[in-house]
């Protein structure tokens, strides 16, 4: 069941899945919630999940203006109190995990453990944020499609256009959702999201780290690099996936969530 709760200027969209502990789960940009659902599948006789769509993503509204990293982690701070939800793991993929270093940030004592999937803790150089800048602009002047269709071949593996079209399909179908309006200020919010280097010395719970072996935008690199600043963290490579590597290797990270979960003692 999806439910909505208000949270400032803004409405957000969630779905509760499962039975057991809570887990957060935060999807990448720029699909939903159900990007997580061929896991939570797998999963949902062993946890309780709770589902978000992030803030311009889905069915929840974008609010006024860039769509901030603070923004985020307020909306997430408010679908917790909703749920009364003390503390919880999470793990987000890619703008989800820039969300839980900012949630980290502001409210580590809501945080039991952290999964962080194809995701980096730099922040844009000054090349990225102008090319987010115009890709903001070109949605708003040319509308979404050609974004999205230029976005998949980056988002997943090779292997996975060759072999899964199908995942392709529903990931494009997902991303239809958001409005032009939408990705330019889910856009303008990642341009300007902070440098959370620093941030991952402070991080003093279980962290597992995940990529896929054929992620073009936050590969290996940028796995080891937040594995070596982490204490005690934890790196794993998915074969055969790219960015999206919960939806295009689903049984594989069931299998590392469950593993690193289950650890956790919920």
């Amino acid at each position: 069941m999806v439910k909505t709760i208000r949270s400032g200027d803004a409405q957000i969209a969630y779905e509760i899945i499962g039975k057991g502990a809570p887990v957060l789960l935060l999807h990448p940009f720029p699909v939903h919630h159900e990007f997580w659902l061929r896991v939570v599948e797998i999963l949902r006789e062993e946890f309780c999940f709770i589902l978000p769509d992030l803030r311009g993503h889905g069915d929840s509204d974008a609010g006024e203006g860039p769509i901030t990293m603070e923004k985020h982690a307020g909306d997430i701070a408010e679908i917790l109190d909703e749920e009364k939800i003390g503390r919880a793991p999470m793990a987000g993929v890619s703008i989800g995990g820039y969300a839980l270093f900012e949630f980290w940030r502001g409210h580590r004592e809501r945080v039991t453990a952290l999964g962080l999937f194809n995701t980096k803790a730099q922040a844009d150089n000054a090349e990225a944020r102008a090319t987010r800048l115009q890709a903001a602009a070109g949605v708003l002047e040319r509308g979404t499609e050609q974004f999205f269709l230029s976005m998949t071949p980056k988002l997943m593996a090779k292997s996975t256009h060759s072999l899964r079209p199908d995942l392709v399909e529903g990931a494009l179908r997902m991303m239809r959702k958001a409005t032009a309006e939408d990705i330019a200020a889910i856009q303008r919010g990642m341009a300007e999201r902070p440098d959370s280097i620093e941030t991952l010395k402070s991080i003093s719970v279980p962290t597992l780290i995940v990529t896929g072996d054929e992620d073009a935008m936050t590969g290996a690199p940028e796995a080891e690099f937040m594995r070596q600043r982490i204490a005690g963290s934890e790196m794993k490579i998915i074969p055969r996936a790219g960015h999206y590597s919960p939806w295009e290797q689903p049984q594989a990270a069931s299998e590392l969530l469950r593993e690193f979960l289950s650890s956790q003692r919920l």
